[in-house]
């Protein structure tokens, strides 16, 4: 009888052995799949990893993200809420609450996706991307002072990440804050030089710089904060900007360094409220690297200097160095 007993224990843990490697089985498969960008396969066997081991953390997120990736993003919200109600670790429970401002963010519940960025911070305050998700979507929401706190916050995390800065002096645009707009314009054109986007914000520093008008947007209303804040940057950048209305240059470049090289030197001395970057190009506008720099950012918009950029390896060398020694925060 004591063998018997003994022989049943061992079946009956043989067999849970054998279901745990069938799970971890499938779930590998999946994995597998899932890089392959077969997301149905991998929905497929994380559903059936789950029937053998439904308290699997990690494979219901990752069937929440295979879902996600075939457009099915509604479908994984149950599972991301097994996630963030178990006893996962920071990193994954932030995940799932990313993912989940994700679904909700593509489905159009933008105070649900804000909510849900919001509590993926609470887990995990060191996520940058989750700042810059929470921007796109108050961006979305046209909440752009919220959204300028989110892309700064991302910023602080990770301050040679283009697509934050980008956003960042955006939201400042859209806000008529020019100061800060131009500023960021500069960091991202001089992060991200040649791409589609570069062209986009090449043109709108040009807007800036010609003294182009907002128009009114549908759906805004910017706080009084917002309207006076506006006010002083864009009374600092017209007082500068008056004095080339009567000045020529050899060259659009010419005119584009001399331009900023007397912005800088404004927005520069600002010290009770300091704009984001001013210190820093003002710093590099006194030195020689100022040329080049000028011509590094504006590739998109003068094409010459794409060309002189290709000729002039040294100096742009010598502004690398430059950068390198004095890093932004």
């Amino acid at each position: 009888m004591k063998f018997l007993v003994q022989t049943l224990l061992l079946m009956v843990m043989g067999t849970g052995i054998a279901t745990a490697q069938n799970a971890a089985a499938l779930i590998k498969d999946a994995r597998q799949l899932s890089n392959q960008k077969n997301y149905a396969g991998a929905v497929e066997k994380y559903k059936s990893a789950l029937t053998i081991e439904p308290g699997n953390i990690a494979a219901n997120y990752q069937l929440a993200f295979a879902l996600f990736a075939s457009g099915k993003g509604p479908e994984g919200l149950p599972y991301l809420d097994k996630v963030v109600n178990a006893n996962a670790g920071a990193p994954l429970k932030a995940a799932s609450y990313s993912l989940m401002g994700s679904i909700y963010g593509n489905a159009k519940q933008l105070a649900k996706a804000i909510d849900a960025y919001k509590n993926g911070i609470k887990t995990d305050s060191t996520n940058q991307r989750i700042y810059y998700n929470l921007g796109i979507v108050q961006y979305r929401s046209k909440l752009y002072p919220d959204a300028e706190q989110s892309f700064i916050s991302a910023i602080k995390r990770d301050s040679a990440d283009a697509g934050s800065v980008r956003m960042y002096a955006l939201t400042t645009f859209h806000e008529n804050k020019r100061a800060e707009a131009l500023l960021g314009f500069c960091r991202f054109l001089q992060l991200e030089p040649n791409t589609a986007r570069s062209k986009e914000t090449f043109d709108n520093l040009q807007n800036i710089l010609q003294r182009g008008t907002l128009e009114a947007e549908e759906g805004y209303q910017p706080t009084s904060a917002t309207k006076a804040e506006a006010f002083t940057q864009n009374k600092s950048i017209t007082k500068v900007l008056a004095g080339f209305m009567t000045r020529k240059y050899a060259s659009q470049t010419a005119l584009l360094t001399a331009q900023l090289k007397e912005l800088f030197a404004a927005l520069g001395s600002v010290t009770v409220k300091p704009y984001r970057y001013a210190q820093y190009y003002n710093d590099l506008s006194q030195t020689d690297s100022f040329e080049t720099f000028v011509r590094v950012i504006s590739q998109s918009g003068i094409p010459e200097n794409a060309e002189w950029v290709k000729g002039n390896a040294e100096k742009v060398a010598a502004l690398d160095s430059w950068v390198k020694t004095n890093k932004l925060q």
